[in-house]
């Protein structure tokens, strides 16, 4: 075939033309290299390039897994790849060469994939844009003026471009999906623990950090978390598991699901009237699809109580995070190895006591309750996933503002992602609408701890009923 067609298929699409000889791993990586090289310099999506090494695991015996021959990107955060650099986004980190593969990655190997580059991503992924010092700030396929999201920015910005059919991506606080709406993409957060965290899963003792992937379709992403969403035999916390492959869920209608709206966020910010149409029309097309909507003004949580316990959590965890890496790569724990977001996150979480992390823990653990609680009244929650569409990089620079007006200015573009981090559930971004500037707009649904099963089919059914993989932004093929 003429590689005009490549942006054509998905990763599933193009595996089936592997597996058919009509094109060959080299060929398709190579066509992924001269995209990367094209709109790399547009977008600085791509922060490490492992081309060689990709071209002679593409010309060998590659494992006939699901997506055979399928180039592949890496996010540079917390997921190593043996030989290849790994900088967190952080300055602290330069140097560090990765020893081995994560269990993950081995899976992603073994599902036939070829590992070629690794994405951009903010220091230690704490902002939900993917600016830095470090490695740069990503811009937006859609538009170069504006932000990815974050954290997983570079790998949506890739995604979105055409460069890959589908990137790793990581979620924290909504690291998968707030990318996956700014770009105009499908991003689903497993289940904690669904995908596999180890060897070493120190970073994710909280809970609240899932890896998967951001794709143009949702096939691919149900393929690929059959692939790779199976517990590891020594892991503590398995998830319920999954009662048959999401590939079948994605072609089973959702019936009449119970669906709850909500547009509630922590600083009560009116939705951007691009947002708000799109949630007002993602509501009346669900009702047309025979779902029965339910209005809630109000989530009942004490939201503010919730992120400050969090906050606490979080903050105990990177103490121990940046300290460990402090004393690996042998620097201080200041201006010229962390930025001021991280560094004065990371000097403020100092300051908290033993009593201020256990409360934190505990009252994640009871209001995670109260939330999941809700769901024996619906089956589905539906939020906007943000309240604006993509800032204007630069308005969440997190190397310049101070980290009160930060979390301020977090809480005007942002809405409640971090809810299903904090209690483990699946949630996905649907890029359902768009802004009159051209920038997607995205809407969140969250399912029952467990249940992706749902999630899957009901993505399937809005995927037909409001298809978006026409839509291409200027940066593209």
């Amino acid at each position: 075939m003429a590689f005009t067609e490549y942006d054509k298929f998905d990763g599933l699409g193009l595996a089936h033309l592997v597996r058919r000889g009509e094109v060959t791993p080299l060929e398709l990586l190579e066509e992924a290299i001269s995209r990367i090289e094209r709109h790399n310099p547009t977008l600085n999506a791509i922060v490490y390039k492992a081309y060689d090494e990709a071209r002679t695991a593409a010309k060998g015996k590659l494992p006939d897994g699901a997506f055979k021959g399928i180039p592949f990107l890496i996010k540079d955060i917390s997921m190593e790849v043996a030989g290849w650099p790994m900088t967190n986004g952080s300055a602290l980190l330069a140097g560090y060469v990765s020893e081995s593969d994560a269990e993950l990655t081995k899976r992603y190997r073994a599902a036939g994939l070829v590992l070629t580059a690794k994405t951009n991503t903010p220091e230690f992924g704490i902002p939900g844009t993917t600016e830095g010092r470090h490695l740069g700030n990503c811009h937006n396929p859609w538009n170069p003026n504006h932000s990815t999201g974050g954290s997983s920015g570079g790998a949506a910005a890739a995604v979105a471009s055409g460069i890959v059919p589908m990137a790793h991506a990581s979620d924290g606080l909504g690291s998968i999906r707030i990318p996956a709406a700014q770009c105009g993409l499908f991003g689903i957060k497993p289940t904690q623990f669904r995908n596999p965290g180890g060897p070493d899963d120190r970073g994710r003792a909280h809970g609240m950090i899932c890896d998967h992937v951001v794709t143009r379709t949702v096939r691919d992403s149900a393929a690929m978390l059959d692939w790779t969403g199976t517990p590891e035999d020594d892991a503590p916390y398995a998830p319920p598991p999954k009662t048959r492959p999401y590939s079948d869920e994605i072609e089973t209608p959702p019936g009449r699901l119970r669906i709850a709206y909500c547009a509630e966020n922590i600083q009560n910010t009116p939705l951007h009237p691009d947002v708000k149409a799109t949630f007002e029309a993602t509501v009346k097309l669900l009702g047309e699809l025979g779902h029965t909507m339910i209005e809630k003004p109000t989530l009942g949580v004490n939201l503010r109580k919730l992120y400050k316990a969090q906050g606490f959590v979080s903050g105990a965890m990177s103490i121990v995070g940046y300290e460990e890496w402090a004393q690996k790569m042998g620097r201080e724990l200041n201006e010229s190895t962390l930025e001021w977001l991280a560094l004065i996150g990371y000097r403020a979480a100092k300051e908290a006591t033993p009593k201020d992390v256990a409360w934190g823990l505990q009252t994640v653990r009871q209001l995670g309750r109260e939330i999941l609680a809700l769901y024996r009244e619906f089956d589905v929650l539906l939020q906007p996933m943000t309240i604006t569409p993509p800032p204007l990089l630069g308005f969440l620079d997190p190397t310049m503002i101070r980290a009160r007006e930060f979390n301020r200015r977090q809480g005007q573009i942002f809405g409640l992602t971090p809810l299903a981090n904090l209690t483990g559930q699946p949630a996905m971004s649907i890029p359902l609408g768009m802004s009159k500037d051209h920038l997607p707009i995205g809407m969140m649904f969250s399912g029952r701890y467990g249940d992706e099963a749902t999630l899957f089919r009901l993505a399937a059914q809005l995927e037909q009923a409001s298809p978006w993989i026409d839509r291409k932004p200027p940066v593209w093929g």
